[in-house]
């Protein structure tokens, strides 16, 4: 799914342009590697908490990775129905 959001042109990846995106209320749903760095997690649960963006981890680093093809820790999905759908199949 994430990957499906990512060819729709839907995903943000990268942390200045995901903590941009929840800043600019673009974000839906925060992504963020289950064994991201402390100072990481902190940094994207406090800026989602801030603005009301859920932030999930259902994933680990290698596997969000592997998922979008690149090398990332956190993503955010910026339309409303795949952050739906993903935050459906989260709980």
């Amino acid at each position: 799914m994430v990957g499906l959001a990512q060819r729709a042109g839907q995903l943000v990846t990268g942390t200045d342009f995901v903590l941009a995106a929840i800043a600019d209320h673009r974000a839906r749903l925060v992504l963020l590697g289950s064994d991201a760095s402390a100072n990481l997690t902190k940094k994207i649960n406090d800026k989602g908490s801030y603005y009301d963006v859920p932030v999930a981890s259902p994933l680990s680093v290698a596997e969000l990775s592997a998922a979008i093809g690149h090398q990332r820790s956190v993503v955010a999905v910026a339309d409303a129905g795949f952050a739906q759908a993903l935050s459906k199949l989260l709980t």
